[in-house]
């Protein structure tokens, strides 16, 4: 036993009385902690561990649990994890894979409250591994105790001391919390921290997550008053709806930001001649800006961002003002911006006419603001001031060379005055040795500095990314407002019928009546014999075109026959098209006709789908549709519930949409209409789970008018039971909104 008793917060006591009691306190601030091996190798792992333990500012007990003879010098062992004298926080558990469950079954056992389990080889693909994987997650269910890994290389919590990892290097306190599933990125994470003087308020190995996930993890930093922003290096995503239901919470007040390797190709038809055109990749970036996430792409992005999120303003708009003392790299900085998302700020009129007075005639004039080469400091932080304080400028990057006359650490020095702006200012001051002093002088006025240019404009776009990912968070009202009086089961019959039909595809009268079923445009009216058919046409008015209906669906060849002007070409046709249907599908399979309008050809076609992913739930599309739709492959993604304001946004994602939102090259067309419908087809997925893929392609739009022409619909085999069905990974209800 070594140590004393207690942590720096006085003890589990002192922290459950000074905050709510989270269930993975004694994990970041233990005040017994028991290194519990089977192998007994003082040179192994479980030495690690001890020494990591023993040899930093950790203020508590540290026991060692092992059959085996001291795995440190002078320190006593204890064979069982029972015979601990005191009640363990936390266990970190090392030692053969195969013995892992019979320890932490010793340990629920003995009432240990959490626990690391840092032996590897479990979960590694294998049946064995798989299987004692099953062992653990049983063995913790029933106890109660919180575990992290397998595959764990631990926990360190900088502030109460805790390295219970085996590295001997500690971290520097800080704000930014860790996270990976790699032992060896937390290890290289460590060492680049500790190289660029970065500190950590926590890092985390979670393995292989069978038990605390990524949900776990953020809820708790989120509470966790040291931890500014959190930073995942995500490999797999494990419990989805956890994560998002966490992250949309933690997202409204601490930047979460990840990082995600392996990122997936296309994916190719599936069965039953369905295709998805879309990636698991793109669903998860779906998924992340909903949830108020910021995605990067770059391992050098991770904690520049990480800071800049943490300490700076964020941006109101995408709209950018470069001043620089070069036009070079202004213009490189421009480029970046744009490349990311960003716009340059238009400077208003009393802007340019004040930086006139200013600058020399020969300025530019616009943005990027050269000041010139022979700016000093007073003309840099003047025009930054004039600039910053735009009505138009949402945001200022201030770019300073080495080929200026004015000296950078006295540039710096009249330029973080702007520290205090309520828009965020970046900084590029551009040089090695000589521009240090200044980087020091900005990073402390809170102006986060970057090497190059072109770093600090992506900087930008992702600030305003994580802007705009917040904002979809705190949006109001529900996803089916009180315009909405259509939809649910209890108003169609019909959904409850379709459930027993015993087909997996339904045939195009039941997928019409699904859609009318939750208010969505069903163009054609259905007759059953000759004389309802005539009637349903006069209803509509002639000219009207003829489909059959058939027991299967029909092939590509049985299009929508041509344009019939009375009752009796109708008949003709009727009577044709029955002949051929029971020619080609055998007689019985014809069951009438849908009897369709002629429709305006300056209609714009759209496509929407919905299709179950298996980690994601159903997964929405909206974009062109039909054919064009297939070559072009405009399309947006987007998860059930939706909005009136996120089915909007899917809108504006699609190049057809923003033509249709701008009325560019196409026709009037009622777009609160197709946002309308987009948000009832979410109803309807989100709802019906037997729903496997639901396809309306093309879906006409026409002025104010919405014309369903193509309808698929398939459900799930009756093979798959009904809680083994993928459900919406979004819950109806969640982030609270104030």
């Amino acid at each position: 036993m070594l140590g004393t008793k207690g942590n720096p917060a006085g003890g589990m006591d002192a922290l459950r009385a000074d905050r709510s009691w989270h269930p993975l306190d004694p994990l970041f601030r233990p005040g017994v902690v028991a290194v519990v091996d089977s192998g007994g190798d003082p040179g192994g792992l479980a030495g690690a561990y001890l020494q990591s333990l023993v040899s930093r500012p950790f203020v508590g007990e540290v026991y060692a649990v092992s059959p085996a003879p001291a795995l440190v010098r002078g320190m006593r062992t204890y064979r069982r994890v029972g015979e601990v004298p005191e009640p363990i926080d936390l266990a970190i558990i090392t030692g053969r894979a195969t013995a892992v469950p019979e320890l932490v079954g010793e340990c629920v056992d003995a009432g240990v409250k959490t626990a690391v389990i840092a032996a590897t080889g479990i979960w590694a693909g294998s049946p064995e591994g798989l299987e004692l994987a099953r062992w653990i997650e049983v063995e913790v269910r029933q106890g109660g105790m919180r575990v992290i890994g397998p595959n764990s290389f631990g926990v360190m919590n900088p502030y109460s001391g805790l390295n219970a990892t085996p590295s001997a290097m500690m971290a520097r306190p800080g704000s930014v919390a860790f996270l990976s599933q790699s032992a060896g990125m937390c290890q290289a994470i460590l060492d680049w921290s500790l190289r660029e003087r970065v500190g950590l308020s926590a890092l985390v190995s979670v393995g292989s997550m069978v038990d605390v996930g990524w949900g776990d993890l953020i809820d708790y930093l989120g509470s966790d008053p040291e931890t500014r922003s959190i930073v995942i290096d995500l490999e797999t995503l494990g419990d989805a709806r956890r994560f998002a239901e966490a992250a949309s919470r933690v997202a409204l007040s601490k930047p979460i930001l990840v990082l995600k390797s392996g990122r997936e190709g296309e994916r190719g038809p599936v069965e039953g001649g369905w295709e998805v055109p879309w990636s698991e990749d793109e669903v998860l970036d779906c998924l992340l800006s909903r949830c108020g996430v910021l995605r990067v792409h770059r391992l050098s992005e991770l904690f520049a961002m990480a800071e800049v999120l943490g300490k700076q303003a964020w941006p109101r708009g995408p709209r950018l003002a470069i001043l620089t003392n070069a036009a070079g790299p202004g213009r490189i900085a421009a480029d970046a911006l744009r490349e990311g998302g960003g716009e340059l700020a238009r400077l208003s009129a009393e802007t340019v006419a004040a930086l006139d007075s200013l600058l020399p005639a020969r300025w530019s004039r616009t943005n990027p603001v050269d000041v010139l080469d022979d700016a000093d400091p007073e003309r840099v932080g003047r025009a930054a001031e004039l600039v910053a304080a735009d009505p138009g400028v949402d945001g200022v990057l201030v770019i300073l060379t080495p080929s200026g006359m004015a000296d950078p650490t006295c540039v710096a020095s009249r330029v973080r005055r702007l520290g205090a702006s309520e828009k965020p200012i970046l900084a590029s001051w551009m040089g090695g040795v000589g521009v240090l002093a200044g980087t020091e002088l900005l990073n402390r006025a809170g102006i986060t500095t970057f090497s190059h240019p072109d770093t600090a404009a992506r900087a930008f776009c992702s600030m305003w990314r994580s802007r705009r990912n917040r904002e979809r968070l705190c949006e109001g009202g529900s996803s089916i407002g009180s315009w909405d009086e259509a939809g649910g089961p209890e108003h169609a019959p019909v959904v409850r019928s379709l459930r027993v039909t015993g087909r997996s595809v339904l045939d195009e009268a039941e997928a019409r009546a699904l859609l009318a079923a939750y208010g969505l445009p069903s163009v054609p009216t259905f007759a059953r014999d000759l004389e309802e058919a005539v009637r349903r046409a006069g209803e509509l008015g002639y000219p009207v075109r003829l489909k059959p209906l058939t027991k299967e669906p029909l092939g590509e060849s049985w299009r929508l026959g041509g344009e019939l002007e009375d009752d009796e070409a109708l008949r003709s046709a009727y009577e044709a098209l029955q002949r051929r249907v029971a020619r080609e599908a055998g007689a019985g399979s014809f069951l009438g006709v849908s009897v369709w309008p002629v429709w305006d050809r300056r209609g714009v076609e759209l496509a929407v789908s919905s299709h179950v992913d298996p980690v994601y739930g159903p997964v929405l599309s909206f974009g062109l549709g039909g054919g064009l739709g297939r070559i072009y492959g405009d399309r947006a993604l987007g998860l059930p519930p939706l909005s009136l304001a996120e089915a909007r946004r899917m809108i504006g994602e699609t190049r057809v949409g923003r033509a249709l939102l701008e009325g560019v090259g196409v026709g009037a067309v009622d777009v609160g209409e197709i946002e309308r419908f987009l948000v009832r087809f979410s109803r309807l997925v989100e709802e019906q789970r037997w729903i496997r893929r639901i396809e309306v392609d093309p879906l006409v739009a026409e002025g104010n008018r919405l014309m369903a022409l193509g309808v698929r619909v398939e459900s799930w085999d009756g093979k798959v039971p009904e809680d083994e069905r993928p459900s919406p990974v979004l819950g109806r209800g969640w982030p609270e909104r104030g």
